[in-house]
């Protein structure tokens, strides 16, 4: 069967992927941010997995207000970026995956969740950033890419215990399905922040990190939650903690963390990255 070998957690904030066509990494600003990552690239280059599910929300590229699917899974050989206005080079296309995605589909389905279900799909931010941190260069192309968008823009919203219960739902499909690939699942976005509003530039180091804390010990205490909730105690956009929230569903077991960093601001986040490994 094909098996999730670990989970990463990273921001996926547009002035990321500024600071490396900039190659302004170094800088006072940046170095502390770009500090957390060699080491989840060398473990990504040591153990070389063969798919990525990456759960990221589409920002407007693809699915605006008007067409706000809850969940999103794309099942396309291919995935490529656009121009999305915020200043970010567009990258060259995203390797897809479409036979354990397929069958994630129908694993879904058969249990009750309904995505929408995507053959040919723009990525934005939400999934460029990461895959571009964690392979400097834009050498991503020999992993296989399975995105799964949430909505964090639009209410209603899923809730973090339905975000969870999704994660475990891809968890079980991907242990069900007939192969030896090696797996490891993205939960990209966050954490606290707010962009607009009175409250725009609101970060709560002290929630984001219990909310690290959390997803390796008790992460069904994180579904407690409701998005307002969220709303009031992160921001507007801590919301996207839920994609998070569908990483950890999908390491069905205990996880161990073997890397974490936070640091706040960055772009008015609070961005945090962890590796979690399943516990032996």
């Amino acid at each position: 069967m094909a098996k999730i070998i670990g989970g990463i957690t990273t921001s996926h904030i547009p002035a990321i992927g500024v600071a490396m066509d900039r190659g302004i990494e170094d800088t006072p600003y940046w170095k502390d941010f770009f500090a957390g990552y060699p080491p989840i690239r060398e473990w990504l280059n040591k153990e070389k997995p063969d798919i990525a599910i990456v759960f990221y929300n589409d920002h407007g590229l693809e699915m605006f207000l008007d067409k706000k699917p809850t969940f999103a899974i794309g099942c396309a050989p291919q995935y490529e970026n656009a121009d999305e206005g915020w200043g970010i080079a567009t990258i060259p296309p995203v390797t897809g995956e479409t036979e354990l995605s397929w069958h994630i589909v129908n694993e879904l389905i058969e249990n009750d969740f309904d995505p929408t279900v995507c053959q040919d799909i723009k990525v934005d931010h939400g999934l460029t950033v990461p895959l571009s941190l964690m392979y400097p260069g834009r050498n991503y192309q020999h992993l296989k890419v399975i995105p799964v968008s949430i909505n964090c823009e639009r209410h209603p919203m899923p809730k973090p215990s339905r975000c969870y219960a999704f994660g475990q739902a891809i968890g079980r499909a991907v242990e069900s399905f007939a192969g030896d690939q090696k797996v490891v699942v993205f939960g990209t976005g966050g954490l606290s922040h707010q962009l607009d509003g009175e409250r725009a530039g609101i970060i709560n180091a002290d929630f984001d990190e219990e909310c690290m804390d959390k997803l390796v010990s008790d992460p069904e205490a994180l579904t407690k939650y409701t998005n307002d909730e969220l709303t009031e105690i992160a921001g507007a956009q801590g919301v996207e903690l839920n994609m998070w929230i569908a990483m950890r569903g999908c390491m069905l077991g205990k996880v161990k963390e073997v890397h974490r960093n936070y640091v706040a601001p960055i772009s008015n986040t609070g961005a945090g990255t962890q590796l979690l490994l399943p516990e032996d």
